[in-house]
């Protein structure tokens, strides 16, 4: 796979898995900011990464599922320009080679523009990008109508080597909030080990706008922007609660999951009403 490089190499930690049984998201953010790190230092970037002083955004599909004990590698490469400095990275099963999870990272170079002998390198190395088309989605223009869903003060353990707030840190913050919203609408932590039910992500996009600095608080809030027969999709959008600067935002599709089946579920109606009353305007 030329042009392709290999930037992560691991394993899944039974530590690591969620509720559904699986691989919890957070901990793929985890592995994608190594990889971004190292894709970053492949294409001479690593300085520009960071200085942090543009935005980025993941459009992140899952495919197949990774639980504990799975072996997996990332393989990343640059796979546009148009539109910002376009990044894949294939999360891929180290056993058969197939690609179970496709992550699309956009960076927003309009603020920090890449010298134009590193672009004519970057367009050399640019691959053929196979991952699902990026779907369109309704998006709420403001947080009217959404809950607080998760609250606290940015800690040491949530930085990474440029010091700044890392993907995996807002992703754990989204997640928490993901739990919140659930609770929320009736998908509490006693109704899914009665009845052997999970939320089970398909779709990730976030986007990463400022970040928390060592002891700031922030603030989640979370408004449903989808409700399907088994799907939801969550919008979170994370704010400092003093300045109400946003830093973050996330809309997270996922279904409710059959444990024992690992097949969607339909919601029953009782959580639908609940769901219905978090339902929020989208643009």
């Amino acid at each position: 796979m030329e042009n392709w490089t290999e930037t992560c190499r691991g394993s899944v930690a039974p530590w690591e898995c969620d509720v559904t049984e699986h691989f919890t998201i957070a901990y793929y953010f985890d592995r994608i900011g190594e990889a971004e790190a190292g894709l970053a230092a492949h294409l001479g970037l690593g300085e520009l990464l960071g200085s942090g002083v543009f935005g980025r955004r993941f459009h992140v599909r899952f495919a197949r599922e990774l639980r504990a004990g799975d072996s997996f590698h990332i393989a990343s490469a640059a796979i546009g320009t148009e539109g910002g400095l376009r990044l894949g990275h294939r999360i891929i099963d180290s056993t058969d080679g197939e690609t179970v999870t496709w992550v699309e990272a956009v960076w927003d170079c309009a603020a920090a523009p890449i010298l134009v002998e590193r672009q004519d390198l970057i367009r050399r190395a640019l691959v053929e990008w196979n991952g699902p088309p990026i779907e369109p989605r309704a998006e709420p223009n403001t947080a009217a109508g959404f809950i607080p869903t998760a609250r606290g003060r940015a800690g040491p353990a949530d930085f990474d080597e440029h010091n700044r707030f890392s993907l995996a840190a807002f992703v754990h913050r989204f997640t928490t909030a993901s739990l919140q919203s659930q609770a929320a609408m009736g998908m509490t932590a006693h109704y899914m080990q009665d009845n052997r039910r999970g939320f089970s992500t398909f779709e990730l996009v976030l986007q990463i706008e400022a970040t928390p600095g060592l002891g700031q608080p922030y603030l989640v809030e979370t408004g449903i922007s989808h409700l399907g027969g088994s799907s939801v999709r969550f919008a979170h959008w994370m704010s400092d609660p003093l300045s109400g600067q946003r830093f973050a935002r996330m809309g997270q599709f996922g279904v409710q999951l059959d444990l024992d089946a690992r097949r969607p579920a339909r919601l029953p109606d009782q959580l639908r009403a609940r769901a219905e009353q978090l339902v929020v305007a989208t643009g």
